[in-house]
């Protein structure tokens, strides 16, 4: 494991993938953004974020003229990514361009990578409990197969790390969205809801062997030292950035 990011397990038989989503220090940010920020609008000084993804570009070995951002408005909408660049009203990137490496920012909501070594096609999804009300994993999967033939099938994919179901309490109006996943309410009328479990359902129901999906351990709640957490921290805090893309042969 490095000290500025962490690699799934999934990933590791396929040369070709490359997929990270990175921990909270080794960056250039000061104090409540510190230090390896990459939101935008955090309120972070703009020169500290490029230094922080100059930082990971030179550690991962590749530039930062190969990125690939979202927009990520709490929707569902998944863009094609044919060039670098940022892509404004999605929450969702694709790609079978090798050299193309797509972002994502969170800081308690998940992550998603989906990747297909036989189409050489790789995607990244922002899963909050909107997104993932709208089963933006299903949309994702679904635009693999759109525009690279991807087959469910023969996809991997990677559930990052997020706010852990003990930490998560929503209120019943987003509860009754996830029934299936939800624990029963608290003293406060609220209820805890596992989205980590409603992103592997959804992976699942789209096509992908259950064998194939990998669900990360940490909880950013929870976990101070690693992740950045917009609850835990009160919305004052940074963003991580999982970030995935195909090598060149």
């Amino acid at each position: 494991m490095d000290s500025l990011f962490y690699a799934p397990d999934i990933t590791q038989a396929f040369r070709r993938i490359k997929a990270v989503q990175t921990f909270r220090n080794g960056g250039t940010s000061p104090a409540p953004w510190d230090s390896l920020n990459f939101g935008s609008n955090t309120g972070d000084a703009p020169e500290r974020i490029k230094e922080n993804r100059a930082i990971l570009c030179n550690k991962l070995g590749i530039s930062a003229r190969m990125l690939a951002t979202a927009g990520q408005v709490h929707g569902t909408t998944v863009a094609l990514a044919s060039t670098p660049g940022h892509y404004e009203q999605c929450d969702a990137l694709i790609t079978g361009t090798a050299g193309i490496f797509l972002c994502i920012q969170t800081a308690d909501c998940f992550p998603l990578v989906i990747y297909d070594p036989i189409s050489q096609s790789v995607g990244v999804a922002h899963a909050g409990w909107k997104g993932s009300a709208g089963n933006i994993a299903g949309a994702t999967v679904r635009e693999l197969r759109k525009h690279f033939g991807a087959e469910a099938q023969n996809c991997i994919a990677w559930i990052g790390a997020g706010i852990s179901r003990r930490a998560y309490e929503v209120t019943s109006e987003v509860a009754e969205r996830f029934s299936h996943a939800c624990s029963s309410r608290t003293p406060a009328g609220h209820f805890m809801l596992d989205l980590s479990a409603v992103n592997r359902r959804q992976l699942s129901d789209a096509g992908i062997p259950e064998q194939h999906i990998e669900s990360s351990p940490y909880c950013t709640f929870h976990d101070t030292t690693r992740f950045f957490s917009h609850r835990r921290d009160r919305g004052k805090t940074g963003r991580m950035l999982t970030i995935a893309g195909i090598m060149p042969p």
